[in-house]
């Protein structure tokens, strides 16, 4: 029966079934990455180009691109809050011996990218748009170009998630597939009612406007502060977790804050445009879950999968997002059998003919 199973993988993976088997792709393993950082990975990432353009409103926006003559189909990765393109040298590297040319943006405010507030560490975007936009220019300016003018796949992280909802809504012709990892479409608010946190941002805007010209912090925010491994809401892997901090502390104009009032009202009123608009997103679309989400809201993200799967029937499989079983958030920064499962559902899902 196991044998069985791991032939048949590829064609059942995304119904779930025979999961707890060894990945068919021959994926990063955590007892190889320190050895594959030092050595393939890095030599993989020396042959990447590294560079900029202007975004909305003439901030900086630095990215990331791995471009081989002999791959035919270009991936782009839009990250979630607080993380660069240096963060994802694993996956790049995993994807790109996947035969994908591998594009990373790093969003305004965060990674490489200008920072916006005279404290670099707060959390802030002017206007949630503002991401999307910056998307939509840099697959068209850059990402296009570079893949003989051909439609790219698109694979989002939590906030990169619901930048390229956003996206897919206002440019509905612009990605041929996308996956979506922890999406935000909305925040966990944990125990405190959705009306009650809402009804906070909003008059704890109002009040910030009329006393600083610049974005507080949310209360509880602040600036960067190293997270210890023990009881972390994103993932269960030591080792990607110990590369994650020690990245950031290496590199210190990497590091990211708390959040501001202003980027979290911008984030209710993407949520809300994201339903408004629900149905101008016409590329085949696949949630991945993570099933010990903490950081979003899974109860949103099931809603967003129902209605999609009613408009689009292109995407979420059974008007569902494919759960993760026992994930955390950074489902590809998770330990193996976890970010195995993520990965071969999400190239499964691009080699699929929708």
């Amino acid at each position: 029966m196991k044998i069985k199973c791991w032939i048949f993988i590829a064609f059942i993976a995304l119904n779930g079934q025979c999961f707890s088997m060894q990945s068919v792709n021959n994926f990063t393993q955590e007892n190889q990455l320190n050895q594959k950082l030092a050595h393939e990975i890095s030599h993989f990432w020396q042959q990447g180009e590294f560079s900029s353009f202007r975004g909305i409103d003439n901030i900086r926006i630095n990215y990331a691109a791995f471009v081989q003559a002999k791959y035919q189909q270009c991936l782009v990765i839009s990250p979630g809050r607080s993380e660069g393109y240096l963060k994802y040298k694993e996956l790049a590297y995993d994807l790109a011996q996947q035969g994908f040319n591998i594009f990373i943006i790093d969003h305004r405010g965060q990674g490489l990218s200008q920072r916006m507030l005279t404290n670099p560490f707060k959390g802030y975007v002017k206007n949630f748009d503002d991401y999307s936009d910056d998307l939509e220019m840099f697959i068209k300016q850059i990402v296009i170009p570079s893949c003989d003018n051909s439609k790219p796949m698109l694979l989002a992280h939590s906030m990169g998630g619901a930048i390229a909802i956003r996206l897919m809504q206002r440019s509905p012709k612009l990605i041929k597939s996308a996956v979506l990892s922890s999406p935000m479409i909305a925040i966990n608010s944990g125990s405190i009612p959705t009306w009650l946190s809402k009804a906070f941002i909003y008059s704890g805007s109002f009040i910030n406007h009329l006393f600083a010209e610049q974005a507080w912090y949310f209360i509880g925010q602040q600036d960067y502060q190293a997270s210890a491994f023990t009881d972390n809401p994103l993932t269960h892997s030591v080792v990607r977790h110990q590369n994650f901090l020690s990245l950031y502390q290496e590199q210190p104009e990497l590091q990211l804050g708390g959040v501001t009032i202003q980027w979290l009202k911008q984030a209710i009123e993407a949520q809300q445009s994201i339903f408004k608009q629900i149905d101008q997103i016409k590329t085949p679309v696949l949630v991945l879950q993570a099933g010990a989400e903490s950081i979003v809201d899974n109860a949103v993200q099931n809603e967003f999968c129902q209605q999609l799967a009613i408009r689009n029937d292109s995407s979420c499989i059974d008007g569902k997002p494919l759960i993760i079983k026992d994930a955390k958030h950074e489902l590809f920064f998770e330990q193996d059998h976890m970010r195995n499962k993520a990965l071969d559902a999400t190239i499964n899902w691009f080699n699929k003919k929708h």
